[in-house]
């Protein structure tokens, strides 16, 4: 329960996002919101904002590398 209470939002948020991602450009968005996410969240002690803070500030820059 505490893995899961530990990783479940970054796990939850890459499996969402899999479903979003059809091009180059949105492979690398969705690979930079996973690890973005799994930082944020250990960054901040498995805080849902830092993982959420994490994640999107990953997946833009995912998204401006893959361009």
């Amino acid at each position: 329960m505490n893995w899961l209470r530990r990783h479940g939002a970054a796990l939850g948020f890459a499996i969402f996002a899999a479903f979003l991602t059809v091009s180059a450009t949105g492979a690398c968005t969705l690979g930079g919101a996973v690890a973005g996410g799994y930082v944020g969240n250990r960054v901040t002690n498995g805080s849902a904002l830092g993982t959420v803070g994490g994640a999107v500030a990953g997946g833009v820059i995912g998204h401006e590398i893959g361009r």
